[in-house]
């Protein structure tokens, strides 16, 4: 595949993923400081690793909430406490997953995963 082509693919999927509005949003604050990174995690992350066969979009889910909680990084997780119920996701198994979070990456991380990821589920329900 060529660069045009991983773009596209992962933009296609970026949208189906995270949304239009989100990706809207994204690439109408695209500018010429931003652009290149874009295109990176458009190419990349979205058009390599998220169209890739070997897993499916709920377990790509489940470990990217894993990933990000791990990590703290809430804006992000919230993004993709999002993502994941467009991946076929429950409530329930977002809250599985973060459990899972507590006991190998501690019960602070998991702490505030769950608090992220409350405030996205009762948003999302709205």
């Amino acid at each position: 595949m060529n660069d045009e082509e991983r773009h596209d693919a992962g933009m296609a999927v970026r949208r189906q993923v995270l949304g239009d509005a989100h990706v809207d949003r994204a690439v109408a604050d695209t500018d010429g400081f931003t652009a290149d990174f874009q295109d990176l995690i458009t190419r990349y992350a979205w058009g390599e690793i998220w169209t890739r066969p070997g897993l499916d979009r709920r377990t790509r889910s489940c470990i990217t909430l894993a990933v990000l909680a791990t990590l703290r990084h809430d804006e992000e997780l919230a993004m993709h406490v999002r993502a994941a119920l467009r991946n076929g996701l429950t409530p329930e198994e977002v809250a599985e997953v973060l459990l899972q979070v507590g006991i190998y990456a501690g019960v602070p991380a998991a702490n505030r995963a769950f608090t992220v990821a409350r405030q996205t589920l009762r948003q999302e329900a709205q």
